[in-house]
């Protein structure tokens, strides 16, 4: 196969793939997450829940914490941290795991259990080894999008969502308020209360 050929066949591979992650939105103050590791990464991915999910239910698990872990732990009463090294009894009533700790024997260990569960797990930098993906969120009042690369690409999730963010106007909350109390006021059955919403939503597509 000739240069150009292999490039032509990368290209046509690379179209023909698609992303087939399912996005859910989940309500981690009624769930129990457990992550383990302590170190940049565990801050990392506590951040970012946090940022999205104040209130989530974590626990935090690792023989030390950096500091600023420890700070944004104590400034959620959600989060708890256990000083410990990972035990598998550690899994109870789970129900997502986050393993990132700098030893990979360990997050396989953590990954292998979980699936024997039935936990949903996520082992940093290691797809092979991922359930789930945290992928980019903007949040605009009750309005919220998740962005996936399907783990291609962290970048661009990154750029997209500060395009989504810069884009999407801080008013957009009062819209969708607006829209809820309208929705409640309208009669007849569900099929006659979606067409009367998308008469009076058709700008957006403007």
């Amino acid at each position: 196969m000739s240069k150009k050929d292999a490039t032509e066949s990368g290209l046509q591979s690379a179209a023909q793939e698609r992303n087939e992650l399912y996005p859910v939105f989940l309500k981690l103050h009624n769930l129990s997450v457990l992550i383990v590791g302590g170190g940049n990464v565990g801050l990392e991915k506590l951040s970012f829940l946090l940022k999205s999910s104040p209130n989530a239910n974590v626990e935090v698990v690792a023989p030390r914490f950096l500091p600023e872990l420890v700070s944004l732990a104590e400034a959620h009463a959600s989060v708890k941290l256990t000083q410990k090294r990972f035990r598998k009894k550690m899994l109870k009533k789970r129900h997502m795991v986050i393993a990132c700790t700098d030893d990979l024997k360990v997050n396989k260990r953590v990954y292998e259990l979980s699936r024997k569960r039935y936990l949903i797990c996520n082992i940093a930098d290691t797809p092979d080894l991922c359930d789930y993906y945290l992928g980019g969120i903007v949040t605009k009042g009750n309005v919220k999008i998740a962005i996936s690369t399907n783990g291609k690409s962290p970048t661009t999730a990154k750029r997209l969502r500060e395009f989504f963010e810069e884009v999407i106007p801080e008013d957009i909350n009062k819209m969708v308020q607006n829209l809820n109390e309208y929705r409640k006021t309208l009669k007849g059955d569900f099929e006659d209360k979606v067409q009367k919403m998308n008469e009076i939503t058709q700008s957006l597509k403007k």
